[in-house]
């Protein structure tokens, strides 16, 4: 068996590469990990904000259940670089078109220019106003009862209606505990139909906004009433409205689409959106998708990316063909020697 190559690059941001990826988590390497392995030259430009920081493990990813989220994203780090790609520090501030490609510019003023585009700045969580909710998110306030569910099993939970899908969270998180209570805090009461499934399920539902997170110590004690009264909890879930991280986007007149959740950027199953060039992948475009699934969508889109630039070159490379002295020959030829140059051949 013939021993792996290992390419060694530096992490200094060049001119040009044939993908940037926007965002460095488990889509966004996944993605450069496939490019990479292509041999293209790829970018990952990482704001280093990622979703689940708080969280004390990643759950529901097969032979790495449990595993630190930040563990993870370094083992990925290294193993996107172990094949030529690099990983940057740094938060895009704006995409432009330009030339069949993109100018990227960075928050600090760097520029840097791609072939192609794969968004995966993953989304931002917004939890209802409730004072105490935000800093104990991750921790013992929670979302996803296939992340956490299983560590919070048969402890007193509160579900806090944040949106749409409360009484089907509800429904959820009582598979896992005998002991859960429904806030519709600001959202409507329940419908009768739902009102009916959570009284079947032994879910009570106290009526009144939620005007406090109480805690005591480094734990959460309940959730405390508009009039005073306090319902012991030691674990709170809520539904926030999920927003895709896109701004930098809409110079590009690509936009966030509405979805009963929150926002997120469509594409098509490849990942592929609306703009040519650019892709999508993990929860900027799938707001419910898991580390896993967050990933795989990354492996999909970076595999359609090298197949697009793949296309590309052929097409190229025929016309250069057909005649030697064509201005495309020349500069194909030019991007093709830097291109062995940096790869060593």
């Amino acid at each position: 068996m013939v021993a792996a190559e290992v390419v060694v690059v530096t992490d200094e941001l060049r001119n040009s590469y044939d993908v940037v990826v926007v965002g460095g988590g488990a889509a966004g390497l996944n993605g450069a990990l496939m490019l990479a392995r292509s041999r293209r030259s790829v970018v990952v430009i990482d704001a280093g904000a990622p979703r689940n920081a708080p969280a004390a493990g990643v759950h529901g990813l097969l032979a790495q259940d449990g595993r630190a989220p930040a563990e993870l994203l370094e083992q990925g780090r290294a193993e996107v670089r172990q094949y030529g790609g690099s990983v940057v520090s740094g938060e895009v501030a704006t995409v432009a078109g330009q030339d069949a490609g993109f100018v990227v510019t960075l928050a600090d003023g760097r520029l840097v220019r791609a072939r192609r585009l794969l968004v995966t700045t993953g989304l931002v969580d917004e939890l209802p106003e409730v004072p105490g909710l935000r800093q104990r998110w991750g921790r013992d306030v929670l979302h996803c009862p296939y992340c956490h569910g299983w560590e919070v099993r048969d402890r007193a939970i509160g579900v806090l209606a944040g949106g749409p899908m409360s009484v089907h969270q509800a429904l959820l998180f009582r598979q896992l505990s005998a002991d859960v209570i429904f806030f519709p805090h600001t959202r409507p009461e329940p419908t009768a139909e739902e009102a009916e499934q959570l009284a079947a399920r032994g879910i009570a539902v106290v009526p009144g906004e939620v005007a406090s997170l109480e805690t005591a110590g480094d734990r959460i004690t309940g959730l405390r009433l508009g009039d005073g009264s306090l319902v012991e909890r030691e674990v709170v879930t809520v539904a926030p409205r999920m927003v895709a991280r896109a701004g930098f986007l809409t110079d590009l007149g690509l936009c966030p689409a509405e979805h009963p959740m929150g926002e997120y950027i469509p594409t098509d199953r490849t990942g592929r959106t609306e703009v040519p060039g650019v892709w999508a992948a993990g929860n900027v475009t799938e707001l419910s998708a898991q580390v896993g699934a967050a990933a795989a969508a990354g492996a999909l889109a970076g595999a359609q990316i090298n197949l697009d630039l793949v296309t590309e070159d052929t097409r190229l490379a025929v016309v250069a063909f057909r005649d030697p002295f064509s201005p495309e020959r020349e500069a194909r030829v030019a991007e093709l020697v830097m291109g062995d140059r940096r790869h060593g051949l």
